[in-house]
């Protein structure tokens, strides 16, 4: 056996890791809307994927169909998701339509916003929550807190 990276080549130190009911149209929806490379995929025996990995721009992250018997719930079965995933895209408003178009469900339209991004936040149709943003400006913390500051005078 030879010895590995604690890091493989291709990931980052952490990576979201999705379980999805409907795995396989989940995948479909990303390359559609964000433009995903599937990097491979595993079956199981029933056809299911057990894992599969894909990229959107330098980042992988992991998903798998979800199965409640070894603890994978989607958001579709607990009823929603807390986590929301942010995502820097070329032109937030064309991403932000194409998705609604394709069976997402708005959240927050787009709009820009005091830390300077242009976002839009929805939920693709397998309840997974999607935080896109496009950068207008470089904004310190310092001027971001500012900002909300005076937001809330």
């Amino acid at each position: 056996m030879t010895a590995t990276k604690p890091i493989p080549d291709g990931q980052h130190t952490i990576t979201p890791y999705l379980s999805i009911r409907g795995a396989d149209a989940a995948i479909r929806f990303y390359q559609r809307i964000f433009g995903a490379t599937e990097i491979g995929r595993l079956l199981m025996p029933g056809g299911d994927i057990g894992h599969a990995e894909l990229q959107i721009g330098d980042t992988r992250f992991m998903l798998a169909e979800e199965n409640p018997d070894w603890g994978n719930k989607s958001p579709t079965t607990l009823g929603g998701t807390p986590v929301t995933i942010a995502i820097y895209v070329d032109d937030v408003d064309t991403t932000y339509q194409r998705a609604l178009d394709a069976g997402a469900t708005g959240i927050m339209p787009v709009k820009d916003e005091f830390y300077g991004s242009r976002v839009g936040v929805f939920s693709d149709p397998f309840g997974h929550k999607w935080h896109v943003m496009t950068p207008l400006e470089v904004v310190s913390f310092d001027e971001m807190q500012r900002r909300i500051d005076a937001m809330f005078t």
